[in-house]
């Protein structure tokens, strides 16, 4: 069986427009996926030149391919199971500058090179000071940019059209903003002249992005039949689900470059990528942290299994739809169709996503991903979400840490594990112990940002569902709150 390569996919001659730093699985599942649909539309003619930001990466492979590689696309959509894939086909070049710095530089002196995209990690984007010996690869993913810029700024003599479409994919907030500040503070350190350092900020845009696709990556554990289906060896196969959407905050030339409006693809040009960031953390993560304790101490293992059962399935739709919903500020339809996306990746079957595996550090998980559904409702519509104070209580009988006559397998910060562990040692199941178990854990304003005490009757609908929950077991006690939402 040969291996993948041109000969076996004629692949399209198309100038190389993008440069991409990171070969890994995300890009390649994601951004490089949409770059094929849009050549693949003729809607945009333009290759990619992917470079390895890190000296252990895997280029060669790539580059062994021809480029070339296979992407299964797996998951629900519309209600109907989905199962494809395809060849990718859109990497024109690879570089490893550690091997050849040379080559890298030059591809600066291209003027029909106008985008960069990057996902080298969440610690990517960051200042290191000690970056400043540019006649060799620089070790930062800001410092090999900054270097490329540079070059490309002296070799045009500082000529505006000369300047790049940046967009980074870094999983942090304003990962755009972050990347040029890092750099202009780095060209700083290096003493670039004023022009240049004006250059850098004004000839160049910035753009801010929210990524979305859960990408499993290489299939080792299936590769025997996914050799056998296809009929020839790839090396480098990656699985990623069906769902996506990428968000990008900035004006409208990224179309020039990026032309996803002409496509189905679901790509959001926006003015503010922060209600877009809430509707994820909120609904997405969200969801997650109120269905973990609620789910596992009711006896299920899996996201799947949870959003599949009826009483925990309705009480996911409620949390997200009753509570969550009401208070992100964004058009009706695109909150319903990210809420409804939600629930059918939840329900994807090509995948086992473990509770336990989301249950890491739930406490702080809490704060970030619930509390401001809370505080926000209460706001709003001046009293407290039942179902979000109710997934809290189960947080709380969850850190107890035993599930029927088993431990739970607890994993959070040393302090909590402690914290819980002395708060539970009190309760002897009165719910006078409960109330005294309340008081003191709501007024934690070092971990909740607020004494929670004193938020309306959270206290009290906390004590009345940790005793439900005690005294009744998660399925009386769900059913109860449900019951009462009605």
């Amino acid at each position: 069986m040969e291996n993948l390569s041109t000969k076996i996919h004629k692949k399209p001659i198309r100038p190389i427009h993008i440069i991409q730093f990171g070969e890994g699985n995300f890009l390649r599942a994601f951004i490089d996926w949409q770059i094929q649909k849009m050549n693949d539309a003729g809607t945009m003619v333009g290759d990619v030149v992917v470079v390895q930001p890190v000296s252990s990466g895997r280029v060669a492979d790539l580059a062994a391919q021809d480029g070339l590689y296979t992407l299964y696309l797996q998951g629900k959509m519309d209600g109907n199971v989905i199962r494809s894939h395809e060849i990718i086909d859109v990497i024109g070049d690879v570089i490893n500058p550690f091997e050849d710095y040379a080559k890298y530089l030059k591809y600066a002196e291209n003027i029909d090179l106008k985008l960069v995209i990057s996902n080298t990690t969440e610690a990517g984007i960051a200042l290191d000071e000690t970056d400043l010996d540019f006649t060799n690869t620089p070790k930062s993913y800001p410092g090999k940019l900054l270097a490329f810029l540079k070059h490309r700024y002296d070799y045009f003599n500082g000529s505006k059209d000369a300047g790049m479409w940046i967009m980074p994919c870094e999983l942090i907030d304003y990962n755009g903003d972050n990347l040029k500040k890092v750099m202009i503070e780095l060209a700083k350190i290096h003493h670039f002249d004023a022009k240049f350092i004006d250059w850098l900020e004004n000839a160049n845009k910035y753009y801010n992005t929210l990524v979305d696709r859960i990408v499993p990556g290489y299939p080792r554990d299936e590769i025997k039949e996914i050799t056998a289906e296809l009929g020839y060896i790839d090396s480098s196969i990656v699985k990623g689900e069906i769902f996506h959407l990428f968000c990008i905050q900035g004006d409208e030339s990224i179309k020039k470059w990026f032309p996803f409006d002409k496509t189905d693809l679901h790509v959001i040009l926006t003015p503010s990528i922060k209600p877009y960031k809430e509707r994820k953390v909120k609904i997405l993560n969200g969801s997650h942290t109120a269905m973990v304790p609620v789910s596992y101490l009711y006896g299920i293992d899996t996201v799947r299994e949870s959003c599949e059962d009826p009483l925990i399935g309705k009480y996911v739709r409620n949390f997200i739809f009753k509570e969550v919903v009401p208070t992100i500020k964004l058009p009706k339809t695109e909150m319903e169709f990210f809420a409804n996306s939600v629930l059918e990746r939840y329900e994807n079957p090509f995948v086992r996503h473990e509770l336990m595996s989301i249950a890491l550090n739930s406490t702080t998980k809490y704060v970030t991903r619930i509390l401001p559904t809370v505080l926000d409702y209460y706001k709003e519509f001046k009293k407290i979400p039942k179902i979000s104070v109710f997934s809290f209580a189960a947080l709380c009988v969850f850190y107890k840490g035993k599930r029927c006559d088993k431990d739970i397998a607890l994993n959070d910060n040393v302090e909590y594990l402690e914290m819980w562990k002395n708060l539970w040692n009190k309760v002897d199941g009165s719910k006078n112990s409960i109330q005294s178990f309340a008081d003191e854990l709501l007024s934690r304003k070092e971990i909740w940002g607020l004494d929670l005490n004193t938020l309306g009757n959270f206290n009290a609908l906390v004590v009345n569902d940790i005793y439900s929950i005690l005294s009744n077991g998660m399925g009386k006690a769900v059913t109860q709150l449900l019951d009462d939402y009605e």
